[in-house]
């Protein structure tokens, strides 16, 4: 599904210059869930940018679906976003003025979902994520976990390939921490990929791969061998 060659980023200012990523190689195939560790200012964040095509390399070849990506306009970047990826945010990113139903209906209407479809499949996922009797809540009536719920189901209720995930749990108590990987866990069994960015070992422990950046380079990756046996 995804495969980069020597991918770099190079942030610049009139005085400094910033390698975020330093050729980075690697491949993730369909269905698998990877997680990708390393301390602040290792690239994370960087990486999962321009997995997701929210920002371009400086310098490498970036696969996805079998498409080189690097060198696609923002139009042609954001069609491909929107018709393959979603995202989960450590910060949520609901919009406060609509009510949980409107925020998962979102991705549906840049779409062109028609109204019936899109009332069929946000009330599909709103149930499998078990918020569906908060649908006409607003975010800030919700708590930080309901929160994040309402997040997942945004980000898969157009049913993406694949889903990015920025420190999903990183505004969340250990309880609701453990449901949202838990949330993650089953949308991976039943077949979508998952890239997750994160600081939690624990939660890390949810993938099947680990790969550990330092200094915008891999320096290790590692098989959950318990994941790999289920």
């Amino acid at each position: 599904m995804i495969r980069t060659v020597n991918l770099s980023k190079i942030f610049r200012t009139d005085e400094v210059e910033t390698t975020a990523l330093n050729k980075v190689s690697f491949e993730i195939q369909e269905g698998e869930f990877v997680a990708i560790m390393g301390p602040s200012g290792c690239g994370k964040s960087t990486l999962l940018n321009i997995i997701g095509m929210l920002d371009n390399p400086s310098g490498g070849e970036y696969y996805f679906l079998d498409k080189e990506i690097s060198r696609f306009t923002e139009k042609q970047r954001a069609n491909l976003r929107k018709q393959n990826i979603g995202f989960v945010f450590q910060n949520f990113n609901l919009i406060d003025e609509l009510n949980v139903f409107e925020n998962v209906e979102l991705p549906l209407i840049y779409l062109g979902y028609n109204t019936s479809e899109r009332k069929k499949r946000v009330e599909e996922v709103l149930e499998q994520m078990q918020i569906i009797h908060r649908k006409k809540h607003f975010p800030l009536q919700l708590s930080g976990g309901q929160q994040q719920r309402v997040a997942v189901a945004r980000a898969v209720v157009s049913k993406p390939h694949l889903i990015l995930a920025d420190e999903p749990t990183g505004n969340l108590d250990s309880a609701n921490g453990e449901e949202v990987m838990n949330l993650l866990e089953s949308l991976n069994k039943n077949g979508t990929t998952i890239i997750m960015v994160t600081h939690s070992q624990r939660d890390a422990e949810y993938a099947g791969r680990i790969i550990r950046l330092f200094d915008g380079q891999i320096i290790n990756e590692n098989i959950n061998a318990s994941k790999m046996a289920v």
